[in-house]
């Protein structure tokens, strides 16, 4: 019985000891998974339509196979399911399954931007979809305050929110679409052919033409008829002449 105090002690230590062991376990972090930007948008909600886009373009395995096996980050814009919607009907069901890959590369940037560096980037930024200084996919940005302001030529909108921010991977959300000039853009209208004129004024033109005058007419007639007689006259009086000549004979 004498023992018993020391152990019950004995006992207590052991039991705080282990809960200590298991808070420190719980609490400690799990190792960090691969990056994945579909899980990004899932978590955010309300981008079922980009992420929809993003994997029957394989564009979401792109960026998750970069994302986890090189040192380049990414930076996406990412328009929400509104956005989308309020596109005009039949927008996307009329794209190329190519013009879709541009369209959706042109919401990603080949680097990290953290929202500090929107007040210093260079424009035109170059995104996935090509160049930009060939003017076919300009993605302009403007910092003024704590907005961020983004034009493409075709839509104008802004930086609503941050859904993630990391060393590697930056996701910002857009209420717009972004369009590019490359497949949005209105081409410059050709000229039109010149129109051949109308019969009317074909008409209007030939009575315009001068037309000449019914005493004019007489003169010519008249004319015409003193020189046919002259040259008729002539003609009797030789025969004539001739006559008598032969009656000489």
């Amino acid at each position: 019985m004498d023992c018993f105090p020391f152990l019950a002690v004995n006992l207590l230590l052991l039991l705080h000891s282990a809960t200590m062991v298991l808070a420190q376990t719980a609490a400690a972090p799990g190792p960090s998974g691969p990056l994945n930007i579909t899980a990004v948008l899932e978590k955010a909600g309300q981008f079922n339509t980009l992420i929809r886009l993003m994997k029957s373009t394989q564009i979401a395995d792109q960026i998750n196979n970069q994302l986890n096996n090189s040192n380049s980050g990414i930076t996406v814009f990412a328009p929400t399911d509104n956005a989308f919607s309020n596109l005009p009907a039949g927008t996307l069901n009329s794209l190329t399954d190519q013009q879709k890959v541009a369209l959706i590369q042109f919401h990603i940037i080949p680097s990290v931007i953290t929202t500090p560096q929107f007040q210093t980037v260079s424009n035109p930024l170059r995104t996935q979809a090509g160049n930009s200084n060939n003017g076919q996919y300009p993605l302009n940005i403007t910092s003024a305050g704590n907005q961020v302001n983004i034009s493409t030529g075709v839509v104008n909108t802004t930086v609503s929110n941050t859904l993630y921010s990391g060393s590697q991977l930056a996701v910002y959300q857009v209420d717009k679409v972004l369009l590019p000039l490359a497949i949005f853009g209105t081409a410059a209208p050709a000229p039109a052919p010149e129109a051949e004129p109308s019969k009317s004024k074909k008409k209007a033109k030939a009575a315009d033409e001068p037309t000449a005058s019914p005493s004019k007419q007489s003169a010519d007639v008249s004319s015409s008829f003193r020189f046919n007689w002259a040259t008729e006259g002539m003609w009797v009086v030789l025969v004539i002449s001739a006559s008598f000549v032969w009656l000489d004979l």
